[in-house]
């Protein structure tokens, strides 16, 4: 069923309308840094995991940059299609989480034949074994070395990507 959706374009024309509507909103919040106006500052990406032939505009991921002489702070916008940097749509890495539940040399293949995903990127995505969900979100900050601030600062950099944006933490 859910390699059905990665083979649908309408699914595919349904997340870029919901990534225009994201990009509209935070253009009309403006600049998160100053509140001034905001210029579109879109990029392309080389998306993968998709099993459908689509326009370009789909390889558009939406920006934003403050218009103000002295700001010109970006803003990426969240993203129903694109997560952080990487390179498999948000979706296919949903259906890859789905089928790498019980990594069984039959789901593999099929993984391989749906999205044409490597074994070792598969395998990537267990860098970290389940956490207790009752101790959440300490559990999470034990994840990481360092002293505290150290621990946080990795923890927030974890998360980062699902925000839409980037942050640079020095």
């Amino acid at each position: 069923m859910y390699a059905t959706l990665l083979a649908d374009a309408n699914f595919h024309d349904f997340l870029l309308a919901c990534d225009r509507d994201l990009a509209r909103e935070a253009r009309r919040r403006g600049c998160w840094f100053c509140r001034g106006a905001v210029h579109s500052a879109n990029y392309w990406r080389k998306a993968r995991g998709r099993l459908c032939r689509l326009g370009p505009e789909h390889d558009l991921r939406f920006s934003l940059c403050c218009a103000r002489h002295g700001c010109r702070t970006r803003k990426t916008p969240p993203s129903l299609r694109f997560l952080g940097r990487k390179v498999y749509l948000t979706a296919t890495i949903i259906l890859i989480a789905i089928l790498r539940e019980g990594a069984t040399e039959r789901r593999m293949r099929r993984l391989k034949e749906i999205v044409g995903v490597d074994r070792r990127t598969v395998a990537r995505a267990a860098f970290m074994p389940p956490v207790d969900e009752d101790r959440l979100p300490a559990v999470l900050l034990e994840r990481f070395a360092g002293d505290a601030t150290e621990r946080m600062l990795a923890l927030l950099r974890f998360l980062a990507p699902l925000t839409g944006g980037q942050v640079q933490v020095p």
